[in-house]
């Protein structure tokens, strides 16, 4: 809930944006904190997803042991990577609202 009410005045859409007070940035904060965890989980899903795929390359020996694990090093690399580009974007957001 974005707290407008928008009002037709025939040609018109008017829409009134309240006041952003400390209560409704510290709300906004958390919508930005849940989105952030929502990243990171869908980031580590993908992961898995990966490595599960790795494993089965490995299992159906199409690939080496040495290969697997250097995808996998480069897997965790860009992991973590992408998590810490998640965790500036949540810190920049954070300061962003909470400047007035």
């Amino acid at each position: 809930d974005l707290g407008v009410n928008p009002s037709n005045d025939g040609a018109v859409i008017r829409v009134v944006l309240p006041e952003l007070t400390e209560e409704r940035r510290k709300e906004f904060i958390k919508v930005a904190k849940h989105k952030a965890e929502e990243a990171r989980v869908s980031i580590r899903n993908i992961r898995r997803h990966a490595k599960e795929t790795l494993d089965k390359l490995v299992k159906d020996k199409e690939v080496g042991e040495d290969d697997v694990r250097r995808a996998e090093k480069q897997l965790d690399d860009l992991t973590s990577r992408h998590v810490g580009h998640v965790d500036d974007l949540l810190k920049h957001k954070e300061a962003e609202l909470l400047e007035v």
